[in-house]
């Protein structure tokens, strides 16, 4: 599964890195496109903010971190989250909800205001959006996030992205379509091989 984002990323035409602490994930990612860290890390987020304390990564100013759930990423989606930081230094991209997924607290619910995030959840049943595991950073912000403070909100839901929000920073999100499968629950995993 990861080996697959990893292509669709490199596909797309931006420098992919995986940032994983397992040589088992490491063997199947070419040596240069991986890094290796074994800090016990809380979220994705912090991994790539771990990730990026070290020169491998100085010549970016931007990042995406797409999440190893997320097979079905398309370049679409990659493309929109650098977008948004155009106007912002946090971003991440959402898709209508099929009805089935609105009450189900594997599925992460995003609520909007326009195009930035004002909450998500995995508790909130029956609106909001299909939140997608993409997010996009500026340099500054991703330094910026090991050093804020972690609220009670982030522990309950899991939700790295709420220690941004909890924090007072803006996240900027952005439409996307798609019509693929994101890997929550083993169950996940048996749909997606279904469609593919």
């Amino acid at each position: 599964m990861i080996q697959r984002v990893f292509n669709v990323c490199w596909n797309a035409g931006f420098a992919t890195y995986v940032l994983t602490d397992d040589n088992r994930i490491a063997d199947l990612i070419p040596k240069n496109n991986c890094y290796i860290d074994v800090e016990d890390y809380q979220n994705g987020t912090e991994r790539c903010a771990g990730a990026i304390a070290s020169r491998k990564f100085d010549d970016y100013d931007q990042f995406i971190n797409v999440q190893g759930d997320m097979p079905d990423v398309t370049t679409d989606m990659l493309l929109q989250a650098v977008l948004l930081l155009n106007s912002y230094n946090v971003g991440t991209v959402y898709t209508d909800m099929p009805k089935e997924q609105q009450d189900d607290p594997s599925t992460v619910k995003l609520i909007r205001g326009d195009d930035t995030a004002l909450w998500f959840g995995r508790g909130i049943t029956g609106y909001g959006d299909w939140h997608l595991g993409v997010y996009s950073y500026t340099k500054e912000a991703l330094l910026a996030y090991p050093e804020l403070r972690i609220y009670p909100e982030e522990n309950i839901e899991k939700l790295e992205q709420l220690r941004w929000l909890k924090n007072g920073w803006k996240i900027g999100c952005k439409s996307v379509y798609f019509n693929g499968v994101e890997i929550n629950t083993p169950e996940d995993v048996i749909s997606w091989q279904i469609k593919n």
